[in-house]
């Protein structure tokens, strides 16, 4: 036993998770942790259910406006600009994916209590330009400007 160090077992205490600013960190927001039982919920509702769209149309139509009206306004542009995106919960949001894997999404502003709602792209779409490019948008209102940005955008991100 020459040249080993004694080891004090169950004595270490864990570090405390903290943020860049050296605060301690309390863990998930009570919004994220819902987001979580949400996605677990439509994880074992889509393995007995295929009616993925009446859902989404569910969760739109529960939605305060003017988040509603956008969410019932991107629901259309999404499905005629990609027709091949299949709607579906994702995290508790309206989600467009292809081949099982989700592209854009619509976050109501209620959803983590932000002042506007937004429209997001994960990185299977394909809006790459150059080495930096956004993936998420504020959604104050549509209007037809936004509503044609919007239709290329998803083209793109499918195409």
């Amino acid at each position: 036993m020459a040249g080993k160090k004694p080891t004090k077992k169950g004595t270490q205490k864990s570090a405390k998770n903290t943020t860049a600013t050296g605060k301690a960190s309390k863990g998930f927001t009570d919004e994220e942790r819902a987001a979580m039982r949400e996605r677990a919920q439509e994880l074992k509702s889509a393995a007995g259910k295929g009616g993925e769209e009446s859902a989404v149309l569910e969760k739109i139509a529960a939605m305060p406006e003017p988040d509603r009206t956008m969410g019932q306004r991107l629901h259309a542009i999404i499905k005629a600009s990609a027709p091949e995106l299949s709607p579906k919960l994702w995290y508790g949001m309206p989600a467009y994916a292809k081949d099982g894997s989700v592209v854009c999404f619509f976050q109501d502003a209620r959803k983590f209590k932000t002042r506007y709602a937004t429209l997001g792209f994960s990185d299977k779409a394909r809006l790459d330009d150059g080495v930096m490019w956004p993936t998420a948008f504020a959604l104050k209102e549509l209007t037809v400007s936004e509503e044609a940005r919007i239709s290329a955008l998803v083209k793109k991100a499918v195409g």
